[in-house]
Order: structure tokens, then C-alpha cells, then sequence
């Protein structure tokens, strides 16, 4: 057994450990934190605005009475479609912000995105010394 690489996994582990407990402290404010996010997002012509929650559900969609000057359904359905992806974007940037101190940004995304592949290769990364670990310098 190669000792560099056991001590290397027993600071990672130790590491891992901390950033644990440091959660588990904060895990129900950061919860209600990400949970009450809300972020509402307006059309370039202003005449839609949306309002998303944390997982980009929609919790309102305000429609200008200007809409029906222009009676373009598909354009309609066009710009509340793109208004409804920048609000959930930017929801999900909100909680990328939200959790950045206790994870990298990276893995977080992967995590709201649902990307197993990317969560366990920048575990593996990280573990292998490929990449620093979070709140490491390079």
C-alpha cells in the first residue's frame, strides 16, 4: 500500500467529514433559504413576466393587456417559453450562489442538473488529486 496515497485519503475523508458536520449545522437554514427562492424574470418587449421557484416551477405568470395588439400566438408561446428558461435559470444560478461555501459550484450544478456522470467524475477527480478540493488553492 502506497502511504502517500492512504494519508492523501484519510485528509480527503477528514475533509469530508468536516464539511459534513459543517452542513449538517446549516442544513435546515440553507434548506428554508433555498426553498423561499423566488426569481422573476420579464420579457425583452416587457409584456411577459414570470415568476419561478427554487426548481423553476412556475408560481406566476403576469401577461401586458398590450399582448393583444399583436394577436401572434406563436410568438407568444415563443417569449414566454424563453422568459420561463432565463427566470429558471436564474433560480438555479440563486442556489449554485446559495451552496457555494460548502460545495463547489461545478458539483452543485450537476446535482440541480441531475448529471450523475459529472457529480462521481469530480469526486473521482478530486479524489485522484486531479482537481482541488473545495476552498483549496491551486
Amino acid at each position: 500500500m502506497d502511504y502517500t496515497d492512504a494519508a492523501g485519503l484519510q485528509a480527503y475523508a477528514d475533509e469530508l467529514r468536516s464539511a459534513f458536520m459543517k452542513m449538517q449545522g446549516e442544513a435546515r437554514t440553507l434548506h428554508q433559504q433555498a426553498r423561499a427562492i423566488q426569481v422573476t424574470e420579464t420579457s425583452r418587449d416587457g409584456l411577459v413576466s414570470a415568476t419561478v421557484g427554487v426548481r423553476g416551477d412556475l408560481i406566476r405568470l403576469d401577461l401586458d393587456p398590450r399582448i393583444f395588439r399583436r394577436p401572434d400566438a406563436r410568438g407568444l408561446a415563443d417569449t414566454i417559453t424563453e422568459t420561463l428558461r432565463r427566470a429558471s435559470a436564474k433560480a438555479a444560478d440563486a442556489v449554485v450562489e446559495l451552496f457555494e461555501p460548502l460545495a463547489p459550484a461545478e458539483q452543485v450544478r450537476a446535482q440541480l442538473d441531475g448529471d450523475l456522470d459529472a457529480m462521481m467524475g469530480h469526486l473521482a477527480d478530486q479524489m485522484a488529486g486531479k482537481r482541488p478540493r473545495h476552498g483549496e488553492q491551486t
